[in-house]
């Protein structure tokens, strides 16, 4: 998989959590993930096509995502709900609008989207058919764990 197309995944990340939410996100070392079970609590599945096609889950333990919203949100968050759902959705949003930049400007058009938002402890994350590996970069923020997978085709 070419790392210049999971960069932008990375800086995305780093970028829509501090400008959101001012959480401080580093960046662990990748690994190939192994199977279909989500890495989170909950995760927004985002599809990808165009020039390159893919799919991309973004998954947030529970601390994680309960933190990131009090701080979006201003106030303590301590179940996970709609609202909860809804904001893992528009942080996925924000990424995707993120990443089709970056993308852009290597030259190759993408449309990422929205699939699902999903939830519940070992959920399951179907990627894309026909990438030849998931990737998983976890992110260690100042309010918990999240990892962005990534599936590329061909």
């Amino acid at each position: 998989m070419d790392a210049s197309l999971v960069n932008p995944f990375i800086e995305g990340a780093l970028y829509i959590l501090d400008t959101t939410a001012l959480v401080k996100v580093k960046p662990e070392p990748i690994f190939l993930k192994k199977d279909a079970i989500s890495l989170g609590d909950i995760t927004g599945m985002l599809n990808m096509d165009g020039d390159v096609s893919g799919s991309i889950a973004i998954a947030f333990h529970k601390k994680c995502i309960l933190g990131v919203v009090s701080a979006m949100f201003g106030e303590e968050m301590t179940e996970m709900n709609e609202e909860i759902d809804d904001a893992v959705g528009e942080i996925s949003n924000m990424v995707a609008g993120h990443v089709t930049t970056k993308i852009a400007e290597m030259g190759k058009k993408v449309k990422i989207k929205l699939s699902t938002v999903v939830s519940g402890e070992d959920h399951v994350v179907g990627h894309i058919d026909g990438a030849e590996h998931v990737l998983a970069i976890p992110f260690k923020t100042t309010k918990g764990w999240l990892f962005i997978e990534v599936a590329i085709k061909g």
